[in-house]
């Protein structure tokens, strides 16, 4: 029986033969669960894996995969490598995803206190659960590392932030990667502050990259998705299972609003690290602030590292209020340019109470040992024009 047999009710359910006839000028939206196969012998080799092809979404899809490779190109750009990337629903699933990918129970992850309180919890509260053992210190210390990785055998990934959340604290690339390779140590390395434009860890030796790209990837707050990558072909095997049975696959929608955030990158990132510049100089100089801490400015620790292997410095900045916690919020409470949000990287400036917040779920002795203490204020500075920024932070400092 053909088509134009069948009844209304069975032509109503089956799907009308594709009516393009050209190319699309933007990246379709393939809202899809699941692809056809022309015959089952086809069906047979693309899940033996003798022929590529889509079969699944949470496998993978037109509109998440040419994303996630455009993304891998933006790392390796001016290299010669040709690394592999995979989207996930997060970057929180992207980072749990690598690190269970990549490590066995019994194995060590050594990192920094000082990175987004959410990845703390994550290794505290789950990974160290299932046998994956966190492992703290500054990477800041090439001796100190040496002392620790010799006691410590199980180690087997160094996970780092540079800059760091919310402190800014910048990590040697080019020394923790000779380090790392010496040791026979896997990298990984959250870059989602200074995206591919201003930072390429991959030049630096880096094993893998993961980003929020919930942040300045999309830049516009209206989609979560994250991105893993990479350059082993043996860990890709592993990655693509791990993410593909734990299920935390990207969305075609979120995927294609990345795609359209990214077509503004450099734009934004240039304005972003411009409008943070000048607003951290003028808070450096405010008799009420106590510690600005950005590492565009000459006066941060990290300024010199940063200065190496970043384009520019970037559009997060903190700093600390004089004063306590109660100042600190009346200050975010009268600041009614900025927007009190848990995220960052969009458009808008956006401000931030992280003792409070994105990091209250740590020790506090580790916290403030950090810098993260009650009076201190983090700020995503946003694209409007900057000197409507200061004005509103003026008028609250007045």
């Amino acid at each position: 029986m053909s088509k134009r047999n069948l009844s209304f009710q069975s032509l109503c359910v089956k799907e009308h033969k594709d009516t393009k006839t050209t190319t699309p000028h933007q990246l379709p939206v393939y809202a899809t669960s699941s692809f056809v196969f022309d015959e089952v012998e086809e069906s047979v080799e693309i899940f033996t894996g003798k022929k590529q092809g889509h079969v699944y979404s949470r496998y993978g899809n037109p509109t998440i995969d040419t994303v996630a490779a455009k993304v891998a190109g933006l790392e390796a750009l001016d290299t010669q490598l040709e690394p592999f990337a995979f989207m996930t629903s997060s970057g929180m699933s992207a980072i749990s995803t690598l690190c269970y990918a990549i490590c066995d129970s019994g194995d060590s992850i050594l990192t920094q206190a000082n990175i987004y309180g959410g990845t703390t919890e994550l290794f505290n509260k789950v990974m160290l659960r299932h046998g994956i053992n966190p492992i703290y210190t500054r990477h800041t210390d090439t001796d100190t590392l040496r002392s620790i990785v010799s006691e410590n055998p199980a180690i087997k990934a160094i996970y780092l932030e540079t800059p760091s959340n919310p402190m800014l604290d910048c990590v040697d690339l080019e020394a923790i990667s000779a380090f790392a390779k010496e040791k026979g140590l896997i990298t990984i390395i959250d870059n989602t502050f200074c995206t591919p434009y201003l930072q390429q860890p991959l030049k630096f030796g880096i094993d893998f990259i993961i980003h929020s790209a919930t942040k300045y990837l999309n830049g516009h707050g209206n989609s979560i998705s994250g991105i893993i990558i990479g350059t082993d072909d043996d860990a890709k095997v592993k990655i693509k299972t791990t993410l593909k049975l734990m299920g935390g696959t990207c969305n075609a929608w979120d995927a294609w609003l990345l795609n359209n955030g990214l077509k503004t990158l450099t734009l934004r990132m240039d304005v972003h690290s411009r409008n943070a510049m000048e607003l951290a100089q003028w808070l450096s100089l405010h008799p009420a602030v106590e510690q600005v801490n950005y590492c565009g400015l000459e006066s941060h620790a990290s300024h010199i590292i940063a200065k190496k292997q970043m384009s520019a410095f970037g559009g997060m900045l903190s700093f600390k209020i004089k004063g306590g916690q109660q100042d600190a919020f009346r200050f975010m409470n009268k600041l009614q340019l900025c927007t009190q949000a848990p995220t960052l990287g969009d458009v808008d400036t956006l401000v931030l109470h992280p003792a409070t917040s994105s990091h209250l779920n740590i020790d506090k002795e580790i916290r403030e040992s950090f810098g993260i203490t009650q009076n201190l204020i983090r700020v995503s500075v946003g694209i409007e024009n900057i000197a409507d920024i200061v004005e509103y932070f003026g008028q609250v400092f007045e």
